[in-house]
């Protein structure tokens, strides 16, 4: 019994963290949405709306796009949280 008890205790032990402080959120916050103006800038003007926490692997944002040629597109910024990398999908029809 006192077996079962102490593996109880130490089992959260052994799983990995996946807490993160709000300053923490913030920076990936802010890393998403910079990353995602600097592939957008040479597109036109965007405004970037950050998923607050993405996914395991990657964040994502919606961009807002006026081109210079004065249309509005859509976009998604795919963000990839190990690489770094930023990519921005074609924009959405219609």
């Amino acid at each position: 019994m006192r077996f079962l008890i102490l593996l109880c205790l130490a089992a959260p032990a052994a799983l990995p963290a996946v807490a993160s402080t709000d300053e923490a959120w913030e920076s990936f916050r802010a890393e998403v949405r910079d990353g995602c103006l600097a592939a957008a800038a040479p597109l036109g003007t965007a405004v970037v709306e950050v998923n607050p926490w993405g996914s395991e692997s990657h964040g994502a944002a919606l961009v807002t796009l006026q081109t210079e040629a004065g249309e509005v597109e859509r976009r998604v910024c795919i963000f990839d949280k190990q690489s770094k990398a930023v990519e921005l999908t074609e924009p959405f029809g219609g």
